[in-house]
């Protein structure tokens, strides 16, 4: 796909893995709108985009909202006057034994990771089709293709987004429509999921079982994000599975090895491995 240009919506594209996609679609060529629910963040990076020359629109948007995504996609068309990628990137996860998961926060997470990009879908979708071409990206997780532990909610709902885009991929093709779909499943990577998500966590209470190795398990799981791949990395992975047309997108391919382990065992003698 061209995408000189062209018009790319980003949510979540404020900062993390999102403000990476903005950076790589913009030297691409591309007029970005950046929609996000920190309003400094977003207006920073639209800023730096304008700056160096890219047309860019900040929008408040909460994926959560169909109302809200319908007034996405009508204040890109409004400036640009079409839409040709859009990424439903926005995310958050805290992790939290099963167990202890509030309601509130099962909802929450659920709403942000899965119906954010079924009502990208649902919205953006119909008005690709109708101009002739676009490419919808959804950011899941290698935790949408295993299910570790302490992040239930989380784990359910990278899933559905997997089976949202795999089946969504599928019926394009069926009857050839002229929009492709992806989904990109990262490791570890070098953002603030983790902090936002408490920023933004409507139940703001810690769970009444809350204990010390909890917490320590929520500290490890920051620890090794800070290590991880820089999220400009991940915009230009992105980037490219978006210009060769590719489903799977995967920043460390190595960690499907314990794909392969979870599959194996299911066939040998139906165990759960630890991956």
């Amino acid at each position: 796909m061209e995408l000189s240009g062209k018009v790319a919506v980003v949510t979540g594209g404020a900062s993390g893995i999102g403000r990476g996609m903005v950076r790589a679609f913009a030297s691409a060529g591309m007029r970005i709108v950046v929609a996000d629910l920190d309003e400094s963040m977003r207006d920073e990076t639209v800023a730096e985009l304008t700056a160096a020359g890219t047309e860019a629109l900040g929008v408040r948007c909460d994926v959560s909202r169909l109302d809200d995504v319908e007034a996405l996609a009508a204040a890109a068309l409004e400036r640009f006057g079409a839409v040709h990628v859009l990424c439903n990137n926005a995310g958050i996860g805290i992790p939290t034994p099963t167990a202890n998961i509030r309601l509130d926060d099962w909802r929450w997470i659920i709403d942000v990771d899965l119906w954010g990009p079924i009502y990208g879908v649902k919205v953006f979708l119909p008005l690709m089709e109708d101009q002739g071409e676009g490419h919808i990206n959804t950011t899941s997780s290698m935790a949408g293709l295993t299910a570790g532990g302490y992040m239930a909610a989380y784990n359910i709902a990278k899933h559905g987004a997997v089976a949202l885009m795999a089946t969504l991929e599928r019926d394009l093709r069926g009857r050839k429509s002229p929009v492709r779909a992806s989904v990109l499943c990262p490791g570890p990577i070098n953002t603030d999921i983790s902090r936002h998500s408490v920023a933004y966590r409507p139940s703001k209470s810690k769970p009444k079982a809350d204990s010390a190795a909890d917490g320590r398990a929520a500290s490890n799981v920051q620890s090794m994000l800070d290590q991880g791949m820089d999220p400009d990395d991940v915009g230009r992975l992105v980037l490219d599975g978006i210009r060769e047309e590719r489903f799977w997108m995967l920043t460390h391919p190595t960690w499907a090895k314990a794909l392969k382990r979870q599959v194996d065992a299911l066939i040998e003698d139906g165990s759960l491995t630890r991956g």
